[in-house]
């Protein structure tokens, strides 16, 4: 069990935008006085920097190989949304601003690379907009079920609603009392978010694993149990926590000496 004061329950923002670029399969990118909508584009190397693979024939291509400068004013817009059929389904949005340099030029595919020099990154997330330097950008890393999380949570959804449903009981009760439906939101390795939808609208509830999800290094998520293994796994240790403060607390308040109560018998 990790010590709450030391213990970690989510995510910080470098981890975020970097999980949210990882899990994108798009982007709007605004250059210049130009705008794109790119789709499966974009990288980020070993070192941290983002990269876009341009077709050599495209307009983004065209204009970055002629810019004045050598390079150009770019940003780059990513919006993270629930893949579970929840209401405002938009999590987060992620801005990356800096400037476009062309870097390699591959024959073979017929793309130009273009090399994002970061300036500064943000995430705008219930209603808080917080940024990071480049710096931080390269050296965090994509929390380790980010581009898994999709399909765990859309597994739970239609083949494990009853693990949904133990999850709830691990939130504060008040959290039921007028909901009409509870869906699994956002999942990482430190915890999972369940939104409570009611008639007159929703609350979110995080609940904390009692340690950190390791990598499963496992291929595509969508043809195992790892939703259900990693989410139920968790659900039995956040049981088995929380019955051992329950007996911590218990111990604690009973006279010293004194014996612990006795179950009742019946028949």
């Amino acid at each position: 069990m990790i010590p709450a004061k030391n213990r970690v329950d989510e995510p910080g923002t470098a981890e975020r935008i970097r999980s949210v670029v990882a899990a994108a399969r798009s982007l709007s990118l605004t250059a210049d006085d130009s705008c794109y909508d790119l789709v499966a584009m974009h990288s980020v190397d070993r070192k941290g920097r983002l990269l876009l693979h341009a077709p050599a024939d495209s307009p983004l291509a065209a204009q970055a190989a002629h810019a004045p400068r050598g390079d150009l004013p770019a940003l780059l817009e990513f919006t993270d949304i629930a893949p579970t059929g929840v209401r405002d389904r938009v999590r987060a949005k992620v801005t990356l601003a800096g400037r476009l340099t062309p870097c390699d030029a591959r024959a073979a595919s017929r793309t130009l690379v273009l090399r994002l020099d970061l300036v500064r990154a943000g995430i705008e997330r219930r209603g808080r907009v917080e940024h990071i330097g480049p710096e931080d950008f390269a050296r965090a890393e994509p929390d380790v079920l980010a581009a898994q999380e999709a399909a765990m949570l859309l597994h739970l959804v239609d083949d494990h609603q009853d693990v949904v449903d133990r999850l709830t009981r691990l939130t504060d009760p008040g959290a039921l009392q007028d909901a009409l439906r509870v869906r699994p939101l956002a999942l990482d390795r430190f915890g999972i978010v369940l939104r409570f939808e009611g008639a007159g609208g929703h609350t979110d509830s995080r609940i904390a694993f009692p340690g950190p999800v390791a990598d499963t290094g496992r291929g595509d998520v969508g043809e195992f149990e790892e939703g259900r293994e990693v989410t139920a796994g968790c659900v039995g240790g956040l049981g088995r926590e929380r019955a051992v403060r329950r007996r911590a607390r218990s111990t604690a308040a009973r006279p010293p000496g004194s014996a612990p109560p006795q179950r009742p018998r019946y028949g």
